[in-house]
């Protein structure tokens, strides 16, 4: 019988330092209601100085496979946009300090979109046998590299990770993954972008300039392809699946802007109240925003078994994605979405300088 991913368990991880909007009125031309009318953001989350990527991917897949019931998994998948260093991939330090060593591990960079990305790569280890069961984490630090001058970033993105497991099952069971749909735009590749750190701008003759090392972002670009790909991409998916949007019970749009995930549901036919989010709480978490999103409605009770859930991504490169999924069980008595520690316990000699 065909071998499908089965959804299994989620958790999450965010770090301890919250930053309202009134915080960052104190620091930038803006305020509260300047923020929240344009993004739907009242607060966001920033890493502590000492805090890594990889120290909330070890959080948020502690809390993820003690969900599932079990900690043995074959391999480790991180979405992530951030990653420790530039190299090596952030997941095999993420195995190790997780127990996980031996497992295949490796990182997925497709920015917001890279959740979705794994999630697809996770299914496809499974369907070929190649693993049994696997753990697919999204994480970001995006505070590390924001302009602290620029509003228009600073605002919107905060940091956190989300994590899911997946084991092998059925197509036709409840938690099945699939089908995908999933797609890019590289005419759009300076839209979303960090310019510094890697091979174009080190190989160039060109000395760096102060924003090569900040994230920057076309807004108005960047919003009308949100809402066009994602559209596009929900559509497929559903077509795949033979759902129709009434027979969507949840919509988990990637967390990038209030505006922009109405302005989705819209277009798809879909009632704006059946948009699950924690944007208002957490900001744009970048790979992490829907499998913290996904978490944080699980540990709510709102997601019930049988519910038929569409997730859908959009983010730099330009990247898509979309997938579908029948909610597979009951709420469990677990701990919502909330700041947790992150373990400080790397291998030794692993510690990147610039988090000391």
């Amino acid at each position: 019988m065909t071998r499908a991913a089965v959804l299994c368990g989620t958790g999450s991880c965010l770090p301890g330092r919250r930053v309202g909007n009134d915080d960052l009125a104190a620091l930038l031309d803006t305020s509260d209601e300047w923020i929240r009318s344009r993004t739907g953001i009242g607060a966001r989350y920033w890493a502590e100085p000492g805090t890594a990527t990889s120290d909330l991917a070890v959080g948020a897949g502690q809390r993820a496979l003690k969900d599932a019931g079990g900690s043995a998994v074959d391999a480790v998948v991180v979405a992530t946009a951030t990653p420790d260093r530039v190299l090596p991939a952030t997941a095999p330090l993420v195995a190790a300090r997780l127990g996980l060593a031996g497992a295949a591990a490796y990182d997925v960079a497709a920015v917001c979109t890279g959740f979705v990305y794994a999630l697809a790569t996770a299914a496809g280890l499974i369907a070929t046998g190649t693993a049994d069961r696997v753990l697919v984490i999204g994480a970001d630090t995006f505070s590390g590299i924001l302009d602290p001058a620029d509003r228009s970033t600073s605002v919107i993105f905060g940091d956190g990770a989300g994590a899911a497991v997946l084991r092998a099952g059925r197509p036709d069971e409840p938690g099945a993954l699939g089908p995908f749909d999933l797609g890019s735009d590289g005419d759009g590749y300076d839209l979303i972008t960090v310019r510094g750190g890697g091979s174009a701008q080190r190989l160039s003759e060109r000395p760096p300039e102060r924003g090569d090392g900040y994230f920057s972002m076309a807004g108005k670009e960047v919003f009308r392809h949100a809402v066009l790909r994602m559209s596009q991409s929900s559509a497929r998916v559903l077509a795949r699946a033979g759902w129709r949007t009434s027979d969507v019970r949840w919509l988990v749009g990637h967390q990038a802007n209030r505006r922009i995930l109405d302005r989705l549901a819209d277009d798809l036919g879909i009632p704006r109240e059946r948009g699950i989010g924690n944007i208002a709480e957490v900001g744009n978490t970048s790979a992490a925003s829907i499998p913290l999103a996904l978490d944080d409605a699980a540990a709510a009770g709102l997601l019930r078994p049988g519910d038929r859930v569409l997730l859908t991504a959009f983010g730099g490169g330009l990247t898509w994605g979309s997938a579908v999924l029948t909610w597979p069980r009951p709420a469990t008595d677990r701990e919502p979405v909330h700041p947790c520690p992150a373990p400080n316990t790397r291998p030794e000699g692993a510690t990147d300088g610039h988090h000391v």
